[in-house]
């Protein structure tokens, strides 16, 4: 028997609370505050799976990589080798914070790190509509060279141009089985990193990486569902959702009906880059079956598993 079940979808921005200073040591700093929380809700009963994000971290890298080429001549690197980059650095700060963590509160348990493939349709429509800003910006000069090269790039909110990549929703859990033993075995595991690397089956039925990334909240809902957990537990900015987030009308939110939370994302309440994924993640999960599925910030992660905070989408409704 397992304990309660909970996928930890962790956000890749919370691991860099100050996009100003996003040094190595500041970054370990927040591993390890948010491993602590994820530790306690071990000594709590939950059974533990993490997910991540990798947003920055991506642009850092492809950042580099466009310098390295530019200034010394050296290859691109393909976005879906990117992303399995992120998936074992992060997964690699996570391993051994959570491994320090969980003996702080006497608890004996391995951490692993699962390099997760993630299946998606070479149909989805979004392949025909890239919108998904990625690496650094670009001057409108640099931006038509980049278009020649073959990239699509767009102008972003008048900041700058940017290379923009499709965004699919994941179908399939390529590892799945792995998971699932090891779930059942007892090990804490951190999968599906950055969404996954998106990858599609080929005419002869061989898997291929495709420069496109998968959102992370989508992706830990679907985990989430195949897993059966009892909790999809998002972290992220903020302590709990908004209506009419920044302004002087704004609300918090603390237990939502499915209903409701529906309600609020069709009425435009939450940013498309920002609170609208991890909303309709959540609203995915508790309509497929989940019990429930709670938003906050790293730091109230115990105290929302104790109903103290959060924001919390329950099945049921007015309707």
């Amino acid at each position: 028997m397992i304990d309660k079940l909970v996928v930890v979808a962790i956000g890749g921005n919370s691991l860099i609370p100050d996009p100003a200073n996003p040094h190595i040591d500041e970054q370990w700093e927040a591993v390890r505050e948010t491993c602590r929380h994820i530790a306690d809700m071990t000594a709590a009963g939950w059974q533990v799976i993490i997910t991540h994000g990798n947003g920055p971290q991506v642009g850092y890298i492809l950042n580099r990589a466009e310098i390295a080429k530019r200034e010394a001549g050296i290859h691109d690197v393909p976005l879906d080798l990117v992303v399995a980059d992120t998936q074992g650095s992060i997964g690699y700060m996570l391993q051994q914070a959570l491994d320090n963590k969980l003996r702080n509160v006497g608890k004996n348990q391995t951490v692993v790190t699962i390099i997760t493939q993630m299946r998606v349709d070479p149909n989805d429509q979004a392949f025909q509509n890239p919108d998904k800003p990625v690496g650094g910006f670009m001057s409108r000069e640099e931006a038509f060279e980049a278009r020649a090269g073959g990239w699509q790039v767009m102008e972003d909110a008048g900041r700058g141009w940017r290379r923009v990549v499709a965004s699919p929703k994941p179908i399939q859990v390529n590892e799945i089985n792995a998971i699932q033993a090891l779930v059942l075995s007892g090990y804490v595991i951190i999968v599906c990193g950055g969404g996954g690397v998106p990858v599609v089956r080929n005419e002869i039925g061989r898997l291929r990486g495709i420069a496109a990334v998968i959102d992370k909240d989508h992706a830990s809902s679907l985990l989430a569902q195949t897993l059966r957990a009892d909790l999809l537990l998002i972290s992220t900015g903020v302590e709990k959702v908004c209506l009419d987030f920044n302004t002087p009308r704004q609300r918090e939110l603390d237990v939502i009906t499915l209903l409701e939370a529906r309600r609020h994302l069709e009425q435009g309440h939450f940013a498309r880059g920002s609170m609208y994924p991890k909303v309709e993640a959540a609203i995915d999960f508790v309509h497929n079956g989940g019990p429930q599925a709670i938003i906050t910030n790293p730091e109230n992660l115990t105290r929302a598993l104790r109903g103290e905070t959060g924001t919390r989408i329950v099945p049921g409704g007015d309707g």
